[in-house]
Order: C-alpha cells, then sequence, then structure tokens
C-alpha cells in the first residue's frame, strides 16, 4: 500500500526549515507548476518538487502504467495498468497528502497545452517524441510560460549541462537521444529530471529570466 491519504503527513514547512529560510518556503509552497508528461522525465520531475517543497502540480499525460515503465518512472508494480496521472498523485501524496494537484489524462497539443497551465509559473517539458517537444515548448513560450525541456539523456555515461535562453532552459547532454543502442535507462532520466527540477527550483527563488 503507497499510503493512506487521510493519515495527515510531515508538516513539510518544519522538514524544509531546517535546508531553507521562511520567505524560500513560501514562494516554493505558493507556486504552481505545470508538468507536461509523466514518464520518466515528468514522474521523477513531480517527485523531486514535491520533496523540495512544491505543492501545486498541474500534470497531463494520456498513458498508463507499463511494465517496461518500472526501470526509471516514479511508479511501482501494483500500478501497471493504472493512468499515470492517478497513480503518481497516488505516490506524490504519500510525500504530502497536503498537495493540490490538477490532473488531466490526455496528449496536449500546442494551443490545448498553453491553456491547459494558464496560472502555472513555469512548465517543465517532459514528453517523448522530438516533434511533439518542439511543438510543445514553442506553444508554451507563446503563451507566456517559462519552460524547462530537456533533450539527450540516452544510454550511459557523459556529462550534461543546462541551456537558459530567456524563459526557455534546456538540460541535457542534447546529443545522445533514446534509440537504438542508447536506450532509456534510470541514471541518466533521472539526471535530466532533477536539473529540470533544480532549475524550476532556481527561476522560483531567484526570478525568471526575461
Amino acid at each position: 500500500m503507497i499510503g493512506d491519504a487521510a493519515r495527515p503527513g510531515p508538516d513539510w514547512d518544519d522538514v524544509l526549515a531546517r535546508h531553507l529560510p521562511p520567505g524560500h518556503i513560501a514562494r516554493l509552497r505558493d507556486a504552481r507548476v505545470g508538468i507536461a508528461g509523466a514518464g520518466g522525465l515528468g514522474s521523477n520531475c513531480a517527485m523531486l518538487l514535491v520533496r523540495s517543497g512544491i505543492r501545486r502540480l498541474r500534470i497531463a499525460d494520456p498513458d498508463v502504467v507499463d511494465l517496461s515503465n518500472l526501470n526509471r518512472q516514479f511508479f511501482f508494480p501494483g500500478q501497471v495498468g493504472r493512468a499515470k496521472v492517478d497513480a503518481l498523485a497516488e505516490n506524490l501524496r504519500a510525500l504530502n497528502p497536503m498537495l493540490e494537484l490538477e490532473l488531466i489524462r490526455e496528449r496536449l497539443d500546442g494551443p490545448a497545452a498553453g491553456a491547459f497551465f494558464t496560472g502555472c509559473d513555469i512548465v517543465a517539458e517532459a514528453v517523448d517524441s522530438a516533434a511533439a517537444k518542439q511543438e510543445l515548448v514553442h506553444a508554451l513560450l507563446a503563451a507566456g510560460h517559462g519552460v524547462v525541456a530537456a533533450s539527450g539523456m540516452g544510454g550511459w555515461g557523459g556529462d550534461m549541462s543546462r541551456r537558459v535562453l530567456g524563459r526557455l532552459t534546456v538540460v541535457g547532454d542534447f546529443a545522445a537521444e533514446v534509440g537504438p543502442g542508447r536506450p532509456a535507462l534510470a541514471p541518466r532520466v533521472m539526471m535530466a529530471a532533477a536539473m529540470q527540477a533544480d532549475e524550476i527550483i532556481r527561476r522560483i527563488l531567484e526570478g525568471e529570466e526575461k
């Protein structure tokens, strides 16, 4: 059993008070973050954000949990066959039952994404298809969002970095896309997800580039 949502969890202000000043805790608590995709990038990015004090998430994904996802995504064997957004919400609420989660089980094209993520301070791009990534990023930027995207996390070994381009940040190695000979494995997928979460937190705490 993942957790009992009726049971009160830890006071996350107290958890974070050992690490962050009250003003930073308040910024993280009040921010609203969008996540487009709940796979290897999106599920792990969401988990890291919740552990860091984010409480308001808007998550979109059309898929269900598959056995093949378990090597790198924030899901568990008993959740195979369930909608990813629902399973992810359950896992995140096991960390913090007081989360405000808005979920949609749909694949969002550019215009739909711009509308769904209205009101979000920043959006993590976490979809698989290169074409879908490009469309999504362009639409979100056109709608005025800050966006953190990822490119290049296939295989193993190698360094990753971030490129900050105004309201857009891209993380990854920008070369090793997932494909033949470069599988999607937990270490590098989670490295990219962690970099996305770190950039989102940085922008919330330090301010977004214009």
